[in-house]
This record gives C-alpha cells, structure tokens and sequence, in this order.
C-alpha cells in the first residue's frame, strides 16, 4: 500500500513538473533561452516547453517598437550658445539575442549614444541653423544611432528633436528680432499694395481717357460724314431741282412772274443795287403796276441797317462735358451750314440774272 502511494505521488510530481515547464509565448515577444547556462534558441510566438533543471528562460524580449523620451540634454552650438534638446527614439529589437548579450543595458546605451551623437552634431551648427536644420538633423542622428545599434540588435526607426530650449535671454532676442522682420515685411506689404494701387488708378485713368478720346474722334467723325452727306443731298436737290424745271417746258409767263418775286425777295428795301431784267420796259408795259410793286422811286428810301442774319440751331450734341476739339467741329459744321445756306442764295440769284 505505501509503494501504491509513492507512485500516485511520484506520477503527480511529474505531472506538476510538465506543466511548470510549459510555456506559452505571446504575440510580439521573444524568449531566450540558456542550456547549462549557455545559449541555446529563441522562442518566438506558440507553445513551447523547456526541458527541467537543464534549460531556462534568460530573458523576455519585446518585440514591438518602441518610443523612448530622453531627458533634455544641454548642448552648445558652434556659436556658443547652450540650448537644452529633448529627443525622442524609436527603435525595436529585430535579434533577441543580440539584444540580451550584445550590451548589458541596451536602452541606458542608446540614450548616451543618442546624448553623445546629438551633442556632436549640434556642436557643429549655429543657433539659427539649429533653429532652421531639425529635418537634416533628425535624419543624421537616425543614420548614426541605427549603425551604432546594430551589434545590440536594436533598430532605430525614427528620431525627433521635440524640444529646442534656448536660454532665456535669447530668446528676447529672437523675439524682437522676429518683431522686427514682421514688420519689415507689413511695411514692404504696404508699400507694395500702394504701389499697385497708384498703378492701378493710373492705368484706369489712361483708359478712361483713350475711351474718351475714341468716342470723341468717332463722334466727330461721324458728324462730318453726316454734313458732308447733307450738302451733298443739298447739291443733288438742286440739280434735281435745275433738271426738272428744264424738263417741264415751264411757259415764258411763268418765268417772268418766278423773276418778279425773286426781284420782290432782293428788293427788299436794304440792298443799294437792284438787278432788273433786260426786257423790264415789256414786262411793264405787261403787268402795269410792276414798279410800284417794286418800290423804284426816289420815293423809297433805302434802309442801311445791316441784314439780319439767320441764327443756327444750337448743335445737341455740345454740352459742358464736350473738349475743345468737339467745340471746333461743331462750330465748322455750322459754318458750313451758313456758306450752303449762302451758296443756295447765290445760286437762286443767278438764276435770276439769266432770266
């Protein structure tokens, strides 16, 4: 009976022991592990189990990325001046075992290589550079700490400058400095818009004036064409005038009473020569009473005061707004309407010459 029993007891011992060495490893981790103290696999993501008293797990390595927030490092520039960097580092273990024996403490290493590397690059460049460089600055830390971690296994990823801290002093420089440039640039902005909106003006005035001037040219243009077509219409009406009568035969009666109200038109008691007709002796003897409708005698008397002469109509197309040279178009239409108007009269009085 207590063999019975040594044996339940030696089975559930053994038992225990198989399940105590089981392990299970989770997704993103990585087990190393030593046989005799010597280093024998890694396990990666599963079951797995280890073999008792002889085998055992040296270390739990995370497999994810991670992000390490350095304290601020105090730096100094090529020109002297002491700024305090904070730095951030994103890495991730691509060998657990380089990892677990390539350095005894792989992130206390990382963040001296990153503190010593950013030190050497900053102390290379001027504040302003600093200021102005973070893009060029984070890609060479990234390039020189990925290569220096290689041997530990640890892949550098990414690295950010977060924080740039100048001394206080230096900042109220920048800060009026910064004043300074803005309002540089607000009064370059304003003298610029001015100066856009002088040109502007200039140029709309410009325009406005050739538009004026072309309207001008086309306005007299147009009132030039429209009396010339007037006293061409004038001259045609006449001769129209001229060939119908020579066509209707008019008999010489006719004639001769058209010659008397023409002399009536001149006679008009102002003129000091009268025009008669080489055959007047007839057309008294005919019409009789022809002299004393004339008015010839010494009976009459002559009036000298001068001839009232016809005003124009006032042009509508003149008004305050019209130039000088307007002004003279219309007064030469209507000293053209005034020598047609005079030309018409003396062509009326010829005519009464030759009859």
């Amino acid at each position: 009976m207590g063999w019975i029993i040594f044996l339940v007891v030696l089975l559930i011992a053994f038992v225990l022991l198989i399940i105590w060495n089981i392990r299970i490893v989770p997704q993103g981790q990585a087990f190393v592990i030593e046989h005799l103290g010597r280093f024998k696999t890694v396990w990666e993501a599963g079951f797995h189990v280890k073999v008792p008293f002889f085998e055992r797990v040296a270390k739990r390595v995370s497999l994810k990325e991670q992000v390490l927030d350095f304290p601020p490092q105090p730096v100094i520039t090529k020109d002297n001046v002491t700024v305090n960097l904070d730095s951030v580092v994103f890495c991730k273990v691509f060998d657990p075992r380089l990892y677990t024996y390539g350095v005894e403490s792989p992130i206390a290493g990382l963040q001296n290589l990153s503190a010593t590397t950013l030190r050497n690059i900053v102390g290379e460049l001027e504040l302003d550079q600093l200021l102005t460089s973070r893009d060029a600055i984070n890609q060479k830390l990234q390039a020189i700490l990925d290569t220096a971690t290689d041997p530990w296994g640890i892949k550098v990823t990414r690295v950010e400058l977060k924080n740039i801290q100048p001394p206080r002093e230096i900042e109220e420089v920048m800060t009026k400095q910064m004043r300074a440039e803005r309002e540089r640039r607000q009064t370059v902005l304003e003298a610029q818009a001015h100066q856009e909106a002088v040109v502007s003006r200039a140029e709309g005035d410009k325009r406005a004036k050739i538009l004026s001037a072309e309207a001008e040219r086309d306005a007299q243009i147009a009132l030039a064409e429209g009396r010339a077509r007037s006293i061409r219409l004038v001259y045609e009406a006449e001769a129209e005038g001229i060939k119908s009568l020579n066509e209707a035969n008019i008999s010489e009666n006719v004639l001769k009473l058209k010659g008397i109200q023409a002399l009536k038109d001149v006679s008009d008691g102002r003129a000091t020569k009268i025009y008669m007709p080489s055959d007047l002796t007839g057309i008294i003897s005919t019409l009789g009473v022809a002299g004393e409708a004339l008015g010839i005698g010494g009976a009459t008397p002559i009036d000298t005061s001068p001839k009232p002469v016809p005003v124009s109509p006032a042009d509508p197309c003149v008004d305050e707004d019209t130039s000088a040279g307007g002004r003279e178009a219309a007064a030469a239409s209507a000293r053209i309407n005034s020598e047609v108007s005079r030309h018409g009269f003396a062509h009326h009085e010829h005519d009464i010459r030759k009859n």
